[in-house]
């Protein structure tokens, strides 16, 4: 059984995914000075590395929470062995059965993205550098899932609620804490990691509002989730937050359709109804807005940076690609 469960982490992980996060940790050490040639590439590259399976865990655990039922065009780690328990005919009940390997799994990822990190080779000096910027990415993911949970069950509908649940559940882990972790390890200057940490805060808020919108009218064959499930999933997003602060300006009345709506098993059809009521309402336009204000604060905050110039432009397409993306 162990195996089998490590088979399908092992299948996770590699499947699919951008690597963002490593990618984002490693030029961030290369940024600061790092020598991709030198003695200490590869134990840095290990350490950027483990940010993919705190990455699976992350991703695991929330497709629980959110009740996804497919992740990168395959099931969700907790159907695949929802489907195993009821193909076999155990006993008990399968959906509980695969949330149960499912959160399991989850930990397991994060558990080995601290071995890898503490097998990396990294010298003494540099680990220590690395650690507490470490712990801290850690629990700002978890604080901000969190937030999100609540954030649901209280029906906070503000656009600071939905922010500070970006910053906190996305933003610090996806380019924020990575660019950090890359600093550190290279024992960089503390007016480049100001600026890594400003330019990772708005490149990836930017990042999660560019979600938001894939995640209501994205080409499920392209982001491989069903169009629309953010929507069924009743997720209080920056996009729907705009929209209810704007109908309830304007239009109570489409407020109040909105908000009936989202959290329901919404057709195809009511889908399409509500894409184009978050169209009307201006809060399309809205976010597109910030995400092209935010974007251009963090490329200028890492232009004036002291990171080195092919840094700058690699960084640049980054953001570029993490915020214009079409999955």
């Amino acid at each position: 059984m162990f195996i089998d469960a490590v088979g399908a982490l092992e299948s996770f992980v590699l499947r699919g995914g951008k690597r963002t996060r490593p990618g984002f940790a490693w030029m961030g050490w290369l940024g600061a000075g790092g020598d991709p040639a030198g003695d200490r590439a590869a134990a840095v590259l290990q350490a950027c590395a483990a940010l993919e399976l705190v990455q699976a865990c992350a991703l695991i655990h929330d497709d629980i929470i959110d009740c996804s039922r497919t992740r990168r065009r395959f099931p969700t780690v907790h159907v695949d062995f929802e489907q195993r328990h009821h193909h076999q005919g155990w006993t008990g009940d399968s959906a509980h059965y695969g949330e149960s390997v499912a959160v399991l799994l989850g930990d397991l990822a994060l558990a080995w993205a601290d071995d890898m990190v503490h097998s990396s080779g990294l010298d003494p000096a540099a680990l220590g550098r690395f650690a507490p910027v470490w712990a801290g990415m850690r629990t700002e993911v978890l604080g901000g899932q969190l937030l999100d949970v609540h954030g649901e069950a209280s029906g906070d509908e503000s656009v600071a609620a939905a922010l500070r649940i970006n910053r906190y559940k996305t933003a610090a882990y996806t380019v924020e804490r990575p660019l950090h972790l890359g600093a550190a390890l290279a024992d960089a200057d503390p007016g480049l990691v100001a600026a890594y940490r400003t330019y990772g805060t708005d490149i990836g808020i930017a990042f999660q509002l560019r979600d938001d919108l894939l995640g209501v009218f994205g080409n499920p064959e392209v982001t491989g989730k069903p169009s629309g499930d953010d929507l069924r999933e009743g997720k209080r997003t920056v996009l729907v937050a705009e929209a209810l602060q704007r109908a309830a300006a304007d239009n109570p009345a489409a407020g109040d359709r909105l908000r009936a709506a989202i959290g329901t098993d919404l057709s195809d059809e009511q889908v399409g109804e509500l894409r184009e009521l978050l169209i009307e309402l201006g809060a399309v336009d809205a976010v597109e807005s910030r995400i092209a204000a935010l974007t251009d604060q963090g490329l200028a905050a890492i232009e004036a940076s002291s990171a080195t110039p092919e840094a700058k432009d690699r960084l640049k397409a980054m953001a570029l690609a993490a915020t214009r993306r079409a999955a």
